[in-house]
């Protein structure tokens, strides 16, 4: 492994400031914006706990809660009996049908998510669940359920029973973060860590529509890594999103979770420092930075390491809390942008309660490859208020939205440069209630041009709440 630097070509040529800036758009090409166009309800009384300052049912890192197919929309969740439920409608409609898929929740753990995944190669709908550094669930529907949706009854029947393994294929005792990937070519690859946090790998298999195959771990959680506090030799790669552009390309944002917390100024913070990327041209089978060098390759003994050369585009240390797991999309060249949030350095270099911290002075950044190939970052004018995850999206346009927690939706324009970022539209005073993450469906906007979002209200100690479906359209 190579010593750890910062990238020379990568280092962000321009942060703008707060405030907002004064791009125009061309006529062209609009702006952003949103229209609201109705609310559905998926669950009046969805199972509720806070667990890790989140819900079950609505964690940003969730991939896919909310998913579109062939003109019908597709949501997970678990009921307030604990039974994990599939729903789906046609387009435009206002009513869910839903069925149960034979598992209940095991424990009141936020991260024990539902992620759905289709496999394009067979029509299949698969589902993972109900893990967290333990055994997963795993179901999946008949061949051709998402082809033909309309002429194929929506039943518990049309689903297999719950599994412990990927037919039969046995991945890890130690299993968190299922995100389904669908591959340019059909088939379907579930991302993953083994491990724990602070002492873990990504891995990835794959369905070729008719078995599974583990392609193995990616990263490493080796090699020592040393801030100006104290060192740590342990640690996890936290993907900010796993995702495959038009040209085939499979991005990757992440963040480091070091194990010892000698790293930080005070425990009260988290140890994730630098937001760093990579990419893969073969189906993730190697994983190259920034400058095109190759840095790891899966199954194999050459891994992602926090030692690699090349990997890091925006440095922070362990000292501002910054979030994993936060939120990434590819635009329409297949430029990578995300979103990443922490205490900026205007309010203290040492953050000592990451909730409090974050919550109080957390603020949101767009990171993002420019097509000269350099890294720009923008700060949102739009305080966090949480300690919470801020999803990003594109539109055909290419323009950003940011969708903070509580259903709070800002928006930049592409022909800005990405500086002109205001509020579009603000769910705590439209009335939401919402709790705070949001899921979206990153699905839907090529499809159809609309943003949905998934969100549950607020409750109180384990009283259900309802579970609803946001719908806007975007420019058209």
């Amino acid at each position: 492994m190579r010593r750890r630097t910062v990238l020379a070509t990568a280092l962000l040529s321009a942060v703008a400031g707060p405030g907002l800036g004064a791009g125009t758009a061309r006529a062209a090409d609009p702006g952003p914006s949103v229209t609201l166009t109705g609310t559905t309800t998926l669950d009046s009384q969805a199972i509720f706990f806070v667990s890790y300052d989140g819900l079950v049912n609505n964690n940003a890192f969730q991939k896919n809660g909310l998913l579109t197919y062939k003109g019908y929309q597709y949501a997970v969740w678990y009921t307030a009996d604990r039974n994990a439920v599939v729903g789906r409608r046609v387009l435009g409609a206002t009513t869910w049908s839903t069925v149960k898929v034979g598992h209940t929740l095991r424990y009141n753990d936020s991260h024990n998510v539902i992620s759905m995944g289709v496999s394009k190669v067979d029509g299949r709908l698969h589902l993972n669940m109900d893990s967290h550094s333990d055994g997963f669930t795993y179901v999946k529907s008949v061949a051709g359920l998402m082809d033909n949706p309309g002429g194929l009854s929506w039943t518990t029947s049309r689903f297999g029973a719950p599994q412990s393994t990927l037919d039969g294929l046995t991945l890890t005792s130690q299993f968190t973060y299922p995100q389904f990937i669908s591959t340019p070519d059909g088939r379907l690859q579930l991302s993953y860590r083994v491990g724990i946090s602070g002492n873990g790998r990504n891995a990835l298999a794959e369905y070729d529509g008719t078995k599974w195959t583990a392609l193995g771990e990616w990263t490493s959680s080796t090699g020592t890594y040393t801030s100006e506090h104290g060192s740590s030799t342990a640690r996890n790669m936290y993907l900010h999103g796993i995702d495959y552009d038009r040209n085939g390309r499979l991005h990757a944002f992440f963040t480091w979770r070091e194990q010892n917390g000698a790293v930080m100024c005070n425990s009260g913070g988290i140890t994730n420092h630098d937001t760093g990327y990579v990419y893969s041209d073969d189906r993730g089978r190697t994983w190259r930075n920034n400058a095109g060098t190759v840095v790891g390759t899966t199954g194999g003994s050459d891994r992602v390491s926090v030692t690699d050369a090349g990997l890091v585009v925006d440095p922070l240390n362990p000292d501002h809390s910054l979030m994993n797991q936060e939120s990434q999309f590819t635009d329409s060249a297949g430029l990578p942008h995300a979103i990443i949030s922490y205490v900026p350095g205007r309010f203290g270099q040492c953050t000592t309660n990451y909730v409090a911290n974050r919550t109080a002075n957390g603020r949101a950044f767009h990171v993002r490859k420019n097509s000269s190939g350099t890294w720009q970052k923008t700060e949102i004018p739009v305080p966090l208020n949480s300690s919470q995850r801020t999803k990003l999206i594109l539109d055909k346009y290419d323009n950003a939205y940011a969708i903070f927690p509580f259903g709070r939706i800002a928006g930049a324009s592409k022909a800005s440069g990405y500086t002109d970022w205001t509020m579009l539209y603000d769910g705590v005073t439209a009335g939401l209630n919402a709790f705070g993450e949001v899921v979206i469906d990153e699905t839907r906007i090529a499809q159809d041009n609309f943003l949905s979002i998934m969100y549950q209200e607020k409750s109180s100690g384990t009283t259900p709440s309802a579970l609803r479906n946001l719908n806007f359209r975007l420019p058209a």
